[in-house]
Formats: structure tokens, C-alpha cells, sequence
């Protein structure tokens, strides 16, 4: 069975979401801030009418944190409860891959419990991230809270 993954890279790590969880690629707007929201939420953005949670992937990973560039992507995905988007670097494509390509995450990366698989290529490694573990629980009753109209 193949799988399709839409690759993005983040801070010069290559890292992959599902293609079913994602809607569309866009490029970065004007994210305009959402008091309450946990502190992974940079702001919400406006796509086609839809307010849409921006998650913010460098804090969630570790990675430094930089200035939002106008080349910058935002990929619209769906978690089980919500859209979001992520601030990404770049969009590199649809990966399509055998689903035995892929190593389970854990037996690799312990403590990454957002890694749901790792697919390993000749010029290196994409990290597979699992859209319904990128909140905690109390993190998106938080988002669901500043997300609620006043």
C-alpha cells in the first residue's frame, strides 16, 4: 500500500503530514493574535472565511524561533477536532512511499511522542507528525476556550 505524505521543512529538517489530514497550502497572512490561546498558537488567521488556529511548529519541536518570512507557508490540516495551520519554511510536495518504508516513530525517536513514523530516503530523513498529538488535551481545551465568541 502506498502512502502520501505532504513534506514541508522546518528550520532545515524535512517533516511530513498525511495527505488526507491536509486541506490546502497557502501562503503566510497576517496572523492576528488570540488572547488565551496557549502559548503553541502564534494567532489565528483568516482563510476563505475560516478563522483557523496557527500552531506554531518551532516551539513545538524546539527549534529557535525566527521572523516570519513572506516565503513562509501555512499548511490548513484537520485534527480530529479542528482545522489549524502550521507555520512552515517551505512545501516541498507529495512524497509517495510503501507503508513498509516506514519505521514506527517510537522505535526511533522515545521521547518524540508528536512522530508518528520515520521515512528514510537516500539524501536523508523525513520525520511523519501525527496532527491529533500536536495539542495536549488541556492545550485545546485552552484553544477551544479563545477560540469561543465573548
Amino acid at each position: 500500500m502506498l502512502l502520501q505524505l505532504v513534506a514541508f521543512t522546518l528550520h532545515d529538517q524535512r517533516y511530513a503530514l498525511r495527505l488526507g489530514a491536509v486541506e490546502r497550502i497557502v501562503r503566510v497572512a497576517e496572523i492576528t493574535a488570540l488572547p488565551r490561546a496557549p502559548d503553541i498558537v502564534l494567532g489565528v488567521v483568516n482563510v476563505q472565511g475560516r478563522v483557523i488556529p496557527v500552531i506554531n511548529l518551532r516551539k513545538r519541536f524546539g527549534l529557535p524561533e525566527s521572523e516570519i518570512e513572506l516565503a513562509d507557508r501555512l499548511i490548513v490540516a484537520r485534527t480530529s477536532c479542528r482545522p489549524v495551520a502550521l507555520l512552515v519554511t517551505s512545501v516541498a510536495g507529495v512524497v509517495e512511499c510503501p507503508q513498509s518504508q516506514i519505521v514506527d516513530g517510537e522505535r526511533i525517536l522515545h521521547a518524540a511522542r508528536y512522530v508518528e513514523g520515520v521515512l528514510k530516503l537516500d539524501d536523508g530523513l523525513i520525520l511523519i507528525h501525527d496532527l491529533d498529538t500536536f495539542l495536549s488535551a488541556l492545550e485545546d481545551q485552552e484553544l477551544a476556550r479563545a477560540l469561543a465568541p465573548a
